[in-house]
């Protein structure tokens, strides 16, 4: 089977939805069936794909597509150059790695997308007015023309069932994100200064439902409580975001600019370095559709304290300290934190149902009832297409 994995975005670092994308790229290369993987990306992703696949294997084939930098041109990309360029591979499948533009009808095999949240609906001050209706309508324009939808967990799942209960049918269905026991074992300290000094450890974009703010003001009531080393500090890993500003501003004005580390664009081994040396990964959230850096902090056998929403628990299960979000959060968080502290590291945590095993099996079940034309829905007429653009490989 020839698969056609489609990551085209403005990240010049590894975010959640290309993390997805390159965890799905090993896991299909491991399954017997599969011929030939294209991976679509913008020039400036594609060595990151390469880094974070880290795997040779003659299959697997990434191109660059000339696009723009800005949101339109990339949307337009998509509903213009995308179906010819998966004619031009010979795609048995296309998958999209999340929610874009989609010209269904100038595709000729079926089309799959990933379905990670609806934060649009959920949390729109993560793009703010009037960008948020945009992206709303796109997504019902995607989810509606395409012919599966894989969920990353069932709290997605059901969300969007909610959202779009009269479109989706039969073609919506539970497919968790792959993760697996990090394959780096040894990595150096990313932090400044001394490794030895304690520290927490948050994995998030700097976005409003990632709730940073709320885990600074952890860091300070404990450090202001002395319940913690003085020196404590709290590692923030992740890409800029509508948030950054505010994070900074908040850590200047509370002074506490010593105990706070940012860091992006660090190596896995740097990544799994933090996770099995920091006190506890804190994972705030206010909402998400999935929560990867709560798989990978139970993998590589670290403490997590989280906000206790459905897709955590769906993760974690009896493996975390949560704390009930609300009027009370500051207190609650704090109390998990002290808690968990106490708690004695019980090494990796076992999660079998994300593994590449199972996770390439159930998308090869997927793609072979689609191209079988078990799952195609009618096309619906929608405008031509352009002229055939290149990839380059």
């Amino acid at each position: 089977m020839k698969i056609v994995l489609v990551s085209v975005s403005s990240n010049t670092q590894l975010s959640g939805v290309s993390r997805h994308v390159a965890n799905l790229t090993r896991c299909l290369l491991a399954h017997s069936d599969v011929e030939t993987i294209h991976l679509v990306a913008a020039p400036w992703e594609r060595t990151l794909f390469r880094d974070a696949i880290a795997q040779e294997d003659p299959r697997l084939h990434i191109h660059s597509v000339y696009v723009g930098t800005s949101s339109f041109a990339r949307n337009l990309w998509f509903w213009v150059d995308l179906p010819s360029i998966a004619d031009q591979l010979h795609a048995d499948v296309v998958h999209l790695g999340y929610p874009a533009p989609l010209h269904r009808r100038k595709f000729r095999g079926p089309v799959v997308i990933s379905v990670h949240d609806l934060y649009p609906w959920d949390i729109p001050e993560n793009w703010g007015f009037p960008k948020v209706l945009f992206n709303r309508m796109v997504f019902r324009q995607c989810v509606r023309a395409a012919d599966a939808l894989a969920c990353v967990s069932d709290a997605t799942h059901d969300r969007l069932r909610d959202q779009e209960p009269a479109s989706l049918g039969e073609k919506s269905r539970r497919i968790y994100n792959c993760v697996e026991p990090a394959r780096v074992r040894l990595g150096r300290s990313p932090l400044p200064g001394s490794s030895r000094v304690p520290f927490f450890l948050c994995v998030a974009q700097h976005r409003r439902n990632k709730n940073i703010l709320l885990a600074l003001r952890i860091l300070v009531r404990l450090l202001r409580e002395k319940t913690i080393h003085p020196e404590t500090r709290l590692v923030i890993v992740g890409i800029a975001g509508p948030e950054t500003a505010n994070i900074h501003r908040f850590i200047q004005e509370a002074g506490i600019g010593a105990h706070v580390v940012l860091l992006n664009g660090i190596s896995e081994a740097e990544l799994q370095w933090c996770y099995r040396n920091c006190e506890a990964l804190l994972a705030p959230s206010l909402t998400e559709g999935f929560g990867l850096p709560v798989a990978e902090a139970l993998l590589a056998g670290c403490r997590v304290v989280c906000s206790d929403i459905r897709p955590f628990r769906e993760l974690g299960g009896g493996h975390c300290r949560y704390f009930s979000l609300g009027p009370e959060a500051e207190e609650n968080f704090a109390t998990a934190v002290r808690l968990a502290r106490a708690d004695p590291r019980r090494g990796p945590v076992s999660l079998p149902q994300l593994s590449g095993r199972c996770i390439a099996g159930e998308y090869m079940t997927l793609y072979r009832a689609l191209a079988g034309g078990a799952c195609r829905l009618p096309a619906a007429p929608d405008p031509g297409v352009l002229s055939m653009p290149k990839v380059s490989s």
